[in-house]
């Protein structure tokens, strides 16, 4: 089974959010890109939401992010995994993220894309690594794996807690 590493992190340092994945996906790894597949409806929701529409370049899309005040990574810093799919992953190992935290201070909200990246970070961080006191919440995934609710439900409610949050959204 094939060993993976996650991307680093995409930040800057006033970023007040951050957003976790659980572990790119192989069209993601061939791409060099968060996100990648195509059917993956990360970036058309933050298209909508801060303007990082899947149309623009990769770096562009990222800088609408760091605009926006929104960092963005993987929960595992590595692990084994036959298939893109979250419930093929093995032999996991979690990012830095006291280290992470302590170069981002102002980050006080994780919202998790999806329960795998929440399931991972509960096991392997936050009982083992110095943490601030933060907030968390679980987003639906926008992985394609995850069918059972529709994009306009997703978009909702990634709008809700971006909004809360105090993203800069570009639709308000």
């Amino acid at each position: 089974m094939p060993h993976i590493h996650s991307f680093a992190p995409v930040s800057n340092a006033d970023a007040r959010v951050l957003i976790l994945g659980s572990m790119p996906g192989k069209k993601s790894l061939e791409q060099n890109q968060y996100y990648a597949h195509p059917a993956n409806t990360f970036w058309r929701i933050m298209g909508e939401l801060v303007g990082a529409h899947p149309n623009l370049p990769y770096e562009e899309r990222l800088d609408a992010l760091k605009f926006s005040g929104i960092a963005l990574w993987d929960t595992l810093a590595s692990c084994e995994r036959k298939t893109s799919l979250d419930s093929h992953i093995r032999k996991e190992s979690a990012n830095d993220f006291a280290l992470f935290f302590a170069q981002h201070p102002h980050i006080t909200q994780v919202f998790f894309n999806g329960s795998k990246a929440e399931q991972c970070f509960r096991k392997f961080v936050q009982a083992k690594q110095a943490l601030p006191l933060l907030e968390f919440y679980r987003l639906p995934s926008t992985s394609p794996a995850h069918a059972t609710m529709h994009y306009e439900g997703k978009l909702k409610y990634w709008l809700e807690k971006l909004l809360h949050a105090g993203v800069k959204l570009n639709t308000c």
